[in-house]
């Protein structure tokens, strides 16, 4: 797990915002009480509410991902999946592989209609949950089900344009945003941590970009989307590819480095089952 001066330096979020400013800062998203953890923000139930009060059609939601390996079970997701949401404890492993990959690359600076993926720069403490939904509907084929005129589809549209750290403004500064987050943190059974408190659980979004077609992890603490590599025309964020450039990926380095703790968990954004 991340040490405590390292979580104070670079938490979730606040890494980007001025020194002499305190961060602003969001209630984790609630844990799942259908789940035997306590891992926060893996709620489906409370993802799909949120994004569909801020604007997402009823017709896509969150389901759990309980196997990448059992067929059987992956068959009850409905397919194809939008996008990927990975919660995991913050290791020791997962800062120095995030630190070593992020050290030779430059801060993203794109914006406008010709990017590959819309990506968000987080500066809000706490909201690695919110950031996961804001890339996951922000990107592939998800876009399309955001309602016309929705609070989320006129937020969508104003970051299009925008610099990372004009967007990081604008989320940061959206009233719409911070209310149907406070709403979805008291959700469920599981009591809701204070604002203030240091979570050592993240959330990171792999999406598929309808520009090249390549997975991109998304991740508000990074430097910028991460591109993964190229999939098929039919492959989607759970397809066998994708898992192996991605959630597996990630899997693999924390097994070897003898961690212990292998605690994570997978919602995916697909077609709704009502």
């Amino acid at each position: 797990m991340a040490s405590t001066e390292q979580v104070k330096i670079d938490p979730h979020g606040t890494s980007v915002a001025p020194a002499a400013t305190k961060p602003k800062h969001f209630i984790p998203l609630g844990s799942n009480p259908n789940s035997g953890t306590t891992i926060a923000e893996n709620n489906p139930e409370v993802m799909s509410t949120l994004l569909h009060k801020l604007g997402l059609s009823p017709t896509l939601q969150f389901h759990d991902v309980f196997s990448i390996d059992d067929p059987d079970l992956l068959a009850f997701v409905p397919r194809p999946a939008y996008a990927l949401l990975l919660v995991f404890p913050v290791s020791d492993t997962y800062e120095k592989f995030r630190h070593a990959e992020d050290k030779d690359l430059p801060e993203y600076e794109g914006s406008g209609a010709g990017e590959k993926v819309v990506w968000y720069k987080q500066t809000i403490r706490n909201a690695c949950g919110l950031m996961g939904l804001l890339h996951g509907v922000s990107n592939g084929p998800a876009r399309a089900f955001v309602q016309g005129g929705s609070q989320l589809d006129k937020l969508i549209e104003e970051a299009v344009p925008l610099k990372p750290r004009q967007r990081a403004e604008l989320v940061e500064h959206s009233d719409a945003l911070e209310s149907a987050h406070a709403e979805a943190a008291v959700i469920g059974d599981t009591a809701a941590p204070a604002a203030e408190d240091d979570v050592d659980l993240h959330y990171v979004c792999f999406v598929k970009s309808e520009k090249d077609g390549h997975l991109y992890e998304m991740d508000g603490r990074r430097k910028g989307p991460l591109d993964r590599g190229t999939l098929d025309a039919e492959e989607d964020v759970l397809s066998e590819t994708a898992l192996n450039k991605g959630v597996r990926a990630f899997l693999k380095r924390e097994e070897e480095a003898g961690g212990g703790e292998l605690r994570f968990s997978l919602i995916v954004l697909a077609q709704s089952l009502d």
